[in-house]
């Protein structure tokens, strides 16, 4: 399963028992549209070295994410009730775009385009287009 969204809270860092790492996030991901347009929050797990590393500086209220991995169903009690919930385990989690609270200002400036190299030769470049 893959998707796109938006990540809800604060992703979480913790460690297993045995050292494992474990960060589990939770994605808005809305389907539909219009009136018939709905938000599906989807809790994401990152197991092992990627849930070690700097994931978890990035995986803040507001990021967009895309996600991919293997949809997994998790029991758990409640109440004196058990209940099922769906949870995937991440293969692939990535940072799309910027935080949407993000300002103009407190985005890096852009680099200025490169200045055109003097010793330019057009000997260089292959006249073949090859599609």
């Amino acid at each position: 399963m893959s998707f796109t969204g938006t990540v809800g809270r604060d992703c979480e860092q913790r460690f297993l028992p045995n050292g494992t790492a474990v960060l589990n996030v939770t994605v808005a991901n809305n389907i539909g549209f219009g009136d018939k347009q709905q938000t599906l929050w989807i809790r994401v797990a990152v197991w092992g070295k990627r849930a070690e590393g700097q994931l978890q500086n990035y995986l803040k209220k507001g990021q967009q994410v895309f996600v991919s991995g293997e949809l997994t169903q998790r029991e758990y009690e409640k109440d004196g009730q058990t209940k099922t919930s769906l949870e995937l385990n991440a293969t692939i989690i990535d940072l799309v775009g910027g935080k949407r609270e993000e300002s103009a200002q407190q985005r890096p400036a852009q680099s200025s385009p490169s200045k055109p190299r003097d010793n330019f030769d057009p000997e260089d470049f292959d006249d073949q287009i090859h599609f």
